[in-house]
């Protein structure tokens, strides 16, 4: 299980994690939302090590992961896919050379990359775009080697950053029923997204970030059932009265 407990993470004189305090059960997709700038994307990037809290401490499967050592901590993200907003796929290599290198850094056998390779391609719809570039594959497309890639791996968790942003409705569905998949096939998400129809789709529970901790936590009926006028305002998508003008 990954959990954040009282979390603190300040950038100079910006603060903006203040006490964040999140668990994420196992075998589910947990959502996290809240308008830009809320920390969404500093969770993540806390929960595998890239950044370190300035306060509290965050857990992942009982170890704290700003305690780590280098190689817990690569040991750590082997159990952790990240899917970027963007793909973040190398331009110059091909759809299979993109989820074969990861494959290789971690010494896997080479039959075993071929075929982790084709099954995860399978997994997103993608059978036979070995050969293509990332040039060549729309926007969904290139999202989709990012999920394959990180399947490859054989993750415990993955984490999704706005994995629906830049796509039209139907790619956005299909995105969403990637998440579900994957999740069914018994890897737990973490999903940051301000997309409330990707939210109230993939997500088991739906976490929303306010002010650098979080309002409320509960599954997508009970956030749309809530009474805080906090929470209501974000995910109705109404303007904030106090800058409207």
């Amino acid at each position: 299980m990954i959990a954040l407990d009282d979390v603190y993470k300040s950038f100079g004189a910006k603060r903006v994690l203040r006490g964040v305090t999140l668990q994420v059960p196992d075998g589910e997709n947990t959502v996290i939302i809240g308008r830009s700038g809320s920390g969404k994307s500093v969770t993540l990037k806390l929960i595998v090590g890239l950044l370190e809290p300035d306060a509290g401490q965050v857990t992942v499967d009982g170890a704290v992961v700003q305690h780590l050592d280098r190689e817990a901590l690569t040991e750590l993200r082997g159990r952790i896919g990240f899917v970027f907003q963007f793909a973040a796929l190398f331009d110059s290599m091909t759809v299979a050379d993109n989820i074969r290198l990861g494959l290789a850094r971690r010494a896997v056998p080479g039959d075993e990359i071929e075929r982790r390779v084709g099954e995860s391609l399978a997994v997103v719809g993608l059978e036979g775009s070995e050969a293509k570039y990332p040039a060549e594959l729309s926007g969904g497309m290139r999202k989709r080697v990012g999920i394959a890639r990180a399947v490859a791996l054989r993750p415990r968790y993955i984490l999704y950053d706005e994995p629906t942003t830049g796509l039209d409705p139907v790619t956005s569905a299909d995105m969403n029923e990637l998440m579900v998949k994957t999740r069914d096939l018994g890897v737990t998400g973490v999903v940051v997204t301000h997309d409330m129809r990707s939210a109230y789709a993939v997500g088991d529970r739906i976490a929303m970030l306010h002010d650098g901790a979080i309002r409320q936590v509960g599954t997508p009926a009970e956030l749309q059932a809530t009474d805080d006028p906090v929470v209501r305002q974000f995910i109705e998508g109404r303007p904030d009265e106090r800058t409207a003008v």
